[in-house]
């Protein structure tokens, strides 16, 4: 039993190395009709395969992907072309995903980041939300939500060093809010984010250089809003503290590793994109696995770092991803329904006599902004969320509006669905680290910020389109 399921597991691995690869080449020009039929059958083959390893939760969504299908083969006379729309989405997010989940294998193993999060954890209380803000941004740069998951270990097991139960309690709680609003403030302007990344696949038009800035602004305001807040509603103590808070454990230069790591990637990235004009989530998909087995050599570079590139990579195809494959599965049928369902959605909504032309740009961009955040509330995926209305929505310059007005809404809905909804994965993870329901994460402890971040992404979102 045990051999088959390894079996399995390196079939599963193989195939979305497959899918990745890919899904690169179609990115850097090399696509051609083989290879894009070559590329339906083996994401067809690694679902099928999949599916029956994953949870029902995860198989409703295939479920619903084959209905919708059929769907669209019986009511719809371009229906190879929708379908095969969906397919390019559902294989492009895998790739993106499996991409971006070899930099957090590479730095489970780097001493150098576990020190990196340690030390932000361990700041006092004066700077920690603040330094978890700008070093959570860092980290969810590198790791996405593997961010939330490690500064989480590490600021649980260091508020444990906390002999009051009630300082402890406030700690933990503050600190959890720090690291889940940096992940959040990343969202609407890294290239290695999905917000970003998808949007900008969705939304014709858009140019992550004439974005980042914009998108960047949205992110500054969601951080300092969180900031803000934990500033003014600092918790009273119901007694005087005791002794001396601790001293966090080395020195700004820890965060060096971290930033240097940064900067190479960032200027790889940025200067392929100035240079071929590839666009830069293609660019990332082929950029960020390079570096990560780099970094690996890097790590081991006085023992046989070829060697070990070879090892972790094998082990990775092999064993890490067929781990993440539950959360392939829900991206990818994300991305497909939705597609297809926009498809099926469009002539509905143009019966019924709804058009989204005929909204003036500034409540266009209101609408987009908080209808992502309140299909959240209903349990549907931001991802799903954007590829149900994006189809929906009417081409920017038609409207006298620009693609990066409509991207900036997108990324500032996703951004804030992603901190209120109880369904997402942030929630859940934060809520399983304090102890308490990722409801009690996203309504309670979120409850506030939501209307205030909203408020003010809203006015920067009408700001920048209609100034």
């Amino acid at each position: 039993m045990e051999r088959k399921t390894s079996s399995v597991n390196a079939i599963v691995g193989l195939l979305l190395c497959l899918i990745t690869l890919i899904a690169a080449t179609r990115e850097w020009g090399f696509d051609t009709y083989p290879l894009h039929l070559c590329a339906h059958a083996v994401f067809l083959a690694a679902i099928a395969v999949t599916v029956p390893r994953v949870r029902w939760g995860r198989k409703v969504f295939v479920i619903v992907a084959l209905g919708l299908s059929g769907a669209v083969v019986l009511t719809r006379q371009d229906w190879p072309d929708v379908l095969d729309r969906a397919l390019v989405t559902a294989e492009f997010v895998a790739a993106f995903f499996c991409a971006l989940s070899t930099l957090g294998n590479a730095a489970a193993s780097s001493p150098a980041i576990v020190d990196c999060g340690r030390y932000l954890a361990g700041q006092p209380p004066g700077r920690r939300y603040a330094a978890l803000t700008v070093g959570g941004q860092l980290f969810s740069l590198l790791l996405n939500y593997g961010a939330i998951a490690l500064l989480g270990n590490l600021a649980v097991a260091s508020a444990k060093e906390e002999k009051d139960p009630e300082i402890r309690e406030h700690r933990t709680r503050r600190m959890l809010l720090a690291i889940e609003r940096a992940f959040v403030s990343t969202l609407p302007w890294s290239p290695l984010s999905f917000a970003f990344t998808f949007s900008s696949v969705l939304i014709a038009g858009v140019s992550w250089t004439d974005a980042v800035l914009p998108c960047f602004v949205t992110g500054l305001l969601l951080a300092g809003s969180g900031w803000l807040l934990d500033t003014i509603f600092k918790p009273k103590l119901s007694r005087p503290r005791t002794g001396r808070p601790q001293q966090p454990a080395g020195s700004v230069r820890t965060l060096g590793p971290l930033l240097l790591l940064l900067v190479i990637m960032g200027s790889l990235v940025f200067a392929i994109h100035l240079g071929s004009g590839i666009r830069v989530p293609g660019i990332v998909i082929v950029v960020v696995p390079l570096i990560s087995i780099a970094w690996i050599g890097l790590q081991n570079k006085d023992t046989a770092p070829a060697k070990a590139m070879a090892r972790r990579s094998l082990d990775f195809a092999r064993t890490e991803l067929p781990v993440l494959q539950s959360q392939v599965v829900l991206l990818t049928m994300a991305g497909f329904i939705g597609i297809v369902g926009g498809a099926l959605v469009d002539p509905l909504v143009a019966t019924a006599g709804i058009d989204l032309h005929l909204l003036p740009p500034a409540l266009l961009l209101v609408f987009v902004i908080w209808i992502i955040p309140a299909m959240g509330q209903l349990g549907m995926n931001p991802l799903l969320a954007i590829s149900l209305l994006a189809p929906l929505l009417p081409p920017a310059r038609d409207i006298g509006l620009e693609p990066t007005d409509l991207l900036l809404a997108t990324t500032g809905g996703w951004a804030l669905s992603g901190i209120s909804s109880p369904f997402t994965a942030m929630s859940v993870v934060t809520g399983s680290f304090a102890g308490v329901s990722a409801r009690h994460v996203a309504l309670r402890w979120n409850g506030l910020y939501l209307p205030i971040a909203g408020a003010l992404v809203t006015f920067w979102v009408l700001a920048y389109a209609l100034l």
